[in-house]
């Protein structure tokens, strides 16, 4: 290893290395749900570290709600871990009547989903969805902006972006929740989703993520831009998706 690339690594803390490795054995399956940690001895042996650097390690995990222990007990590996999240689950409108289909999803799993709306504003979207919409400079689009939760959790950050054009005068500029969610409300007024391409990126999170998600630490969070086309490739919605990375996964399927 360069000399340069050694000096990053060992300016990493110790027990910032335990946590990373041992993270990457629970987030792969390697140390199941339920199952304890390697003793503090057999840690301490493995990473040549001291007892309080094993200990702030352990913390870190605690902290990040993929183990559980206590003083005098073993640490185990909790029951919820990284969970798989399909974006193809939600991808279509709601049935007319029925609720947003994420939280059919989250009942489907045994949990009990909601929804905070945080914001309805006509805002200037961030360039990736100015470009997405062809807008010019100083062009606007009206943002929801909402987190979903699990059981009083939350799990993902969305701000949502539609073109003012299709916005105004509908729900979309109120400040209040849509029955079905409003790519239910756009499928009624003719505009169905015909097409979908999303950005998937690891990041650092922002401040307003780090709060919003109830963050542990800096750890990356999987940001999802998704961009919604209906016929003639015109583009009727952009969104933002952010959860944390520790805790949840895409996965997508290909026929």
């Amino acid at each position: 290893m360069p000399k340069a690339e050694q000096d990053a690594y060992d300016r990493r803390p110790l027990h910032e290395r335990i946590a990373a490795d041992l993270r990457d054995e629970i987030m792969s399956g390697d140390l199941q749900p339920g199952t304890s940690l390697p003793s503090t001895q057999k840690l301490k042996e493995r990473f040549d570290a001291s007892n309080a650097t094993v200990q702030k390690a352990l913390q870190v995990l605690k902290d990040e709600r993929l183990v559980i222990g206590r003083a005098g007990a073993s640490v185990t590996v909790r029951e919820h871990r990284q969970e798989t999240i399909r974006p193809a689950d939600t991808g279509q409108p709601a049935p007319p009547g029925e609720q947003y289909s994420w939280l059919t999803v989250a009942n489907r799993r045994g949990k009990r989903g909601s929804i905070e709306l945080l914001e309805v504003a006509e805002v200037r979207p961030p360039a990736d969805v100015a470009a997405a919409f062809g807008l010019g400079e100083g062009g606007t689009a009206v943002m929801r902006s909402q987190v979903l939760s699990y059981d009083d959790m939350p799990v993902e950050l969305v701000k949502s972006y539609y073109p003012v054009e299709l916005a105004q005068g509908t729900a979309m500029t109120e400040k209040r929740k849509i029955r079905g969610g409003t790519p239910a409300l756009l499928a009624e007024m003719g505009y169905l989703p015909r097409h979908t391409v999303d950005r998937v990126s690891a990041r650092v999170p922002t401040q307003e993520q780090f709060e919003a998600l109830q963050l542990p630490s800096d750890l990356p969070v999987l940001r999802t831009f998704r961009v919604v086309y209906s016929d003639g490739e015109r583009p009727i919605e952009a969104t933002v998706m952010v959860k944390a990375g520790h805790l949840y996964e895409l996965q997508y399927e290909f026929v």
